[in-house]
């Protein structure tokens, strides 16, 4: 199995809205996640949150401590190791770019209605982010 490091962002408001990009491209393409995305070579996960969240929605964060840890199937027998911190939104505007067709804040109450990627809600729920998904 070879496994890819890639890291996600867990960013929640004041309002208790969260914050999720739709997916432009496979896998998930067309459904909701985390921002987020692969480590490169010689960075660390905080650098990488960094640049991946700045990428994909225009937004500075700050990280913080691991939430959490998945793995996810990828195309030609890849397994995304991704490691999910919780982060605060410390500037800029949002505005969708790299591989998110869009990029919006949440409440957390409407993640149940939404097509998130796999796995998603009910990691979230396991993380005490939210509740399980009905």
């Amino acid at each position: 199995m070879r496994l890819i490091r890639c890291v996600g962002a867990i960013v929640v408001d004041q309002d208790a809205r969260i914050l999720l990009v739709r997916r432009g491209r496979p896998p998930g393409a067309g459904l909701w996640s985390l921002p987020g995305g692969r480590v490169e070579p010689g960075e660390t996960d905080e650098q990488a949150l960094r640049r991946e969240l700045r990428e994909e929605t225009g937004l500075d964060v700050t990280a913080g401590p691991l939430a959490g840890t998945v793995q996810r199937p990828g195309p030609g027998g890849v397994t995304y190791d991704i490691h999910d911190y919780l982060a605060a939104f410390t500037a800029g505007p949002l505005v969708p770019g790299d591989d998110a067709a869009d990029a919006r804040w949440w409440p957390l109450a409407d993640l149940v209605r939404l097509p998130l990627t796999d796995g998603l809600a009910e990691a979230l729920g396991e993380w005490g982010i939210t509740g399980p998904r009905s």
